[in-house]
Protein backbone atom coordinates (compact mmCIF):
# COMPACT_ATOMS: atom_id res chain seq x y z
CA UNK A 1 0.00 0.00 0.00
CA UNK A 2 1.27 3.89 -0.88
CA UNK A 3 1.03 5.87 1.19
CA UNK A 4 -0.81 7.80 -0.75
CA UNK A 5 -3.59 4.75 -0.60
CA UNK A 6 -3.41 4.97 3.44
CA UNK A 7 -5.75 7.41 5.20
CA UNK A 8 -4.20 10.69 7.06
CA UNK A 9 -2.92 9.81 10.51
CA UNK A 10 -5.30 11.90 13.25
CA UNK A 11 -2.95 14.22 15.23
CA UNK A 12 -4.48 15.95 18.09
CA UNK A 13 -3.54 19.78 18.13
CA UNK A 14 -4.28 22.60 20.71
CA UNK A 15 -3.83 26.36 19.78
CA UNK A 16 -1.67 28.00 22.03
CA UNK A 17 -2.43 31.12 20.22
CA UNK A 18 -6.31 30.92 19.36
CA UNK A 19 -5.41 33.65 16.52
CA UNK A 20 -2.22 31.17 14.36
CA UNK A 21 -3.31 29.41 11.59
CA UNK A 22 -3.21 25.78 12.07
CA UNK A 23 -0.34 23.50 10.38
CA UNK A 24 -0.99 22.72 6.59
CA UNK A 25 0.31 21.38 3.46
CA UNK A 26 0.95 24.29 0.48
CA UNK A 27 0.85 22.03 -2.26
CA UNK A 28 -0.95 18.34 -2.74
CA UNK A 29 2.29 15.85 -1.80
CA UNK A 30 4.06 17.86 0.43
CA UNK A 31 6.27 15.90 3.52
CA UNK A 32 6.08 19.29 5.75
CA UNK A 33 3.41 20.97 6.90
CA UNK A 34 4.29 24.76 7.53
CA UNK A 35 4.92 26.12 10.73
CA UNK A 36 4.10 30.03 11.68
CA UNK A 37 5.86 32.00 14.29
CA UNK A 38 3.40 33.85 16.38
CA UNK A 39 5.41 36.55 17.77
CA UNK A 40 7.48 39.33 15.34
CA UNK A 41 11.69 39.14 15.64
CA UNK A 42 14.35 40.64 13.87
CA UNK A 43 17.84 38.81 13.55
CA UNK A 44 20.90 40.80 13.03
CA UNK A 45 23.72 38.66 11.03
CA UNK A 46 24.67 36.10 13.64
CA UNK A 47 21.54 36.30 15.87
CA UNK A 48 19.49 33.56 16.61
CA UNK A 49 16.20 33.13 18.41
CA UNK A 50 13.54 30.76 20.00
CA UNK A 51 10.27 31.69 18.20
CA UNK A 52 6.87 29.92 19.68
CA UNK A 53 4.37 28.35 17.18
CA UNK A 54 1.51 28.80 18.71
CA UNK A 55 0.39 25.14 18.59
CA UNK A 56 1.00 21.81 20.49
CA UNK A 57 0.44 18.62 19.64
CA UNK A 58 -0.57 15.13 20.78
CA UNK A 59 1.18 12.05 18.64
CA UNK A 60 0.06 8.27 18.78
CA UNK A 61 2.58 6.43 20.26
CA UNK A 62 5.15 5.21 17.71
CA UNK A 63 5.43 8.72 16.01
CA UNK A 64 7.32 11.63 16.22
CA UNK A 65 7.73 15.07 14.60
CA UNK A 66 10.51 16.43 12.95
CA UNK A 67 11.07 20.49 12.72
CA UNK A 68 12.79 21.16 9.40
CA UNK A 69 14.20 24.38 7.62
CA UNK A 70 12.16 25.93 5.08
CA UNK A 71 14.31 25.65 1.87
CA UNK A 72 13.35 29.45 0.58
CA UNK A 73 14.07 31.04 4.24
CA UNK A 74 17.40 29.00 3.50
CA UNK A 75 18.06 30.47 -0.13
CA UNK A 76 17.00 34.04 0.35
CA UNK A 77 17.47 34.97 3.64
CA UNK A 78 20.47 32.70 5.35
CA UNK A 79 17.59 31.42 7.92
CA UNK A 80 18.38 27.79 9.40
CA UNK A 81 17.45 25.89 12.12
CA UNK A 82 20.33 25.71 15.11
CA UNK A 83 18.84 21.95 15.63
CA UNK A 84 17.63 20.84 12.82
CA UNK A 85 15.75 18.79 12.47
CA UNK A 86 13.85 19.87 16.19
CA UNK A 87 12.24 16.32 17.26
CA UNK A 88 8.61 16.49 19.12
CA UNK A 89 8.69 13.72 20.91
CA UNK A 90 5.12 11.37 21.05
CA UNK A 91 5.36 12.55 25.21
CA UNK A 92 5.66 16.04 24.67
CA UNK A 93 2.62 18.18 24.40
CA UNK A 94 3.83 21.80 25.32
CA UNK A 95 4.07 24.77 22.65
CA UNK A 96 6.48 23.50 19.42
CA UNK A 97 9.29 26.28 19.16
CA UNK A 98 11.85 26.70 16.99
CA UNK A 99 15.26 28.05 17.21
CA UNK A 100 16.08 30.28 14.14
CA UNK A 101 19.78 31.23 13.65
CA UNK A 102 20.18 34.36 10.61
CA UNK A 103 23.53 33.10 8.73
CA UNK A 104 23.39 35.92 6.19
CA UNK A 105 27.00 37.31 7.20
CA UNK A 106 25.43 41.44 6.04
CA UNK A 107 21.81 41.34 6.19
CA UNK A 108 19.21 41.39 9.03
CA UNK A 109 16.05 39.34 8.86
CA UNK A 110 12.64 40.43 9.89
CA UNK A 111 9.89 37.50 11.29
CA UNK A 112 6.31 39.19 11.62
CA UNK A 113 3.74 37.35 13.20
CA UNK A 114 2.27 34.44 11.32
CA UNK A 115 5.46 34.14 9.22
CA UNK A 116 5.88 30.51 8.22
CA UNK A 117 9.12 30.03 9.80
CA UNK A 118 10.06 26.05 9.39
CA UNK A 119 7.88 22.87 8.42
CA UNK A 120 6.73 20.12 10.70
CA UNK A 121 7.32 16.14 9.20
CA UNK A 122 5.47 13.60 10.96
CA UNK A 123 6.77 9.77 11.06
CA UNK A 124 6.71 6.76 12.29
CA UNK A 125 9.36 5.75 14.26
CA UNK A 126 10.85 2.65 15.88
CA UNK A 127 11.53 2.14 18.93
CA UNK A 128 14.64 -0.65 19.41
CA UNK A 129 16.63 -2.35 21.78
CA UNK A 130 20.15 -2.09 22.14
CA UNK A 131 21.75 -5.32 22.83
CA UNK A 132 25.57 -4.98 23.41
CA UNK A 133 28.21 -7.16 21.36
CA UNK A 134 31.75 -7.49 21.94
CA UNK A 135 31.97 -6.96 18.10
CA UNK A 136 29.23 -5.72 14.84
CA UNK A 137 29.25 -7.79 11.98
CA UNK A 138 31.32 -6.75 8.96
CA UNK A 139 29.89 -4.26 6.53
CA UNK A 140 30.85 -2.46 3.13
CA UNK A 141 31.61 0.71 4.83
CA UNK A 142 32.83 -0.57 7.82
CA UNK A 143 34.38 2.35 9.70
CA UNK A 144 34.16 5.18 7.66
CA UNK A 145 32.88 7.85 9.47
CA UNK A 146 31.24 11.13 8.42
CA UNK A 147 32.24 12.35 5.07
CA UNK A 148 34.28 9.27 3.95
CA UNK A 149 32.55 8.51 1.09
CA UNK A 150 34.22 11.62 -0.50
CA UNK A 151 32.57 14.03 -3.41
CA UNK A 152 33.82 17.60 -2.72
CA UNK A 153 37.12 18.74 -3.25
CA UNK A 154 37.75 19.88 0.48
CA UNK A 155 37.83 15.97 1.53
CA UNK A 156 41.03 14.74 1.04
CA UNK A 157 42.92 16.52 3.34
CA UNK A 158 42.43 20.12 2.08
CA UNK A 159 40.03 20.81 4.69
CA UNK A 160 41.49 22.81 7.12
CA UNK A 161 42.36 20.84 9.78
CA UNK A 162 45.54 20.65 10.97
CA UNK A 163 46.83 17.61 10.20
CA UNK A 164 47.19 16.05 13.74
CA UNK A 165 42.84 16.01 13.53
CA UNK A 166 42.86 15.10 9.96
CA UNK A 167 44.20 11.75 11.35
CA UNK A 168 41.95 11.24 14.25
CA UNK A 169 44.55 12.68 16.70
CA UNK A 170 44.29 14.87 20.07
CA UNK A 171 42.92 17.66 18.65
CA UNK A 172 39.89 16.01 16.57
CA UNK A 173 38.65 11.97 16.16
CA UNK A 174 36.48 11.66 13.04
CA UNK A 175 38.95 13.85 10.58
CA UNK A 176 37.58 17.26 11.92
CA UNK A 177 39.22 19.97 14.29
CA UNK A 178 37.60 19.85 17.40
CA UNK A 179 34.89 22.62 18.69
CA UNK A 180 37.17 22.94 21.49
CA UNK A 181 40.44 24.00 19.45
CA UNK A 182 38.41 26.22 17.49
CA UNK A 183 37.35 28.28 20.71
CA UNK A 184 40.93 28.25 21.72
CA UNK A 185 42.14 29.78 18.52
CA UNK A 186 44.43 26.24 17.73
Amino acid sequence: MSPADRAPLDVLIRRVDPEVPLPSYAQPGDAGADLRTTEGCELAPGERAVLPTGVSIALPEGYAAFVHPRSGLAARCGVALVNAPGTVDAGYRGEIKVIVVNLDPRESVRFERFDRIAQLVVQQVERVRFQEVAELPDSVRAEGGFGSTGGHAAVGGASGTSDQAADGGATGGYRYASVVSDREGQ
